[in-house]
């Protein structure tokens, strides 16, 4: 992992003003992962996103840690079935091609 995609998780807390066991419960419940690298730990980059909309809905919205976890996994049920939607209706598309 190259060290220019990691955030310094001190820095990102302090630049949102938010505090580090946030993250931490975070990561205890399986939502982002944390790399730790010579006793520091880091988020990669590809990642941010989604913490922030974490830190959204925690601190903006009071939404609780068990909140956030039924979120997101309502969001990721909704893209999947969104995929499937797509895929569906490109074989529909095949069909009506056809005649």
């Amino acid at each position: 992992m190259r060290t220019e995609y990691l955030i310094p998780i001190d820095k990102f807390c302090a630049s949102h003003d938010i505090e580090i066991s946030f993250i931490s419960s975070l990561q205890e419940s399986g939502l982002i992962e944390i790399t730790t690298i010579k006793e520091s730990a880091f988020i990669e980059v590809d990642q941010l996103q989604k913490l922030e909309k974490f830190v959204r809905l925690y601190y903006e919205l009071d939404i609780n840690l068990e909140g956030i976890e039924t979120v997101n996994y309502l969001l990721q049920h909704i893209n999947v079935l969104q995929d499937e939607i797509t895929i569906l209706k490109n074989k529909l598309r095949i069909y009506e091609t056809e005649f």
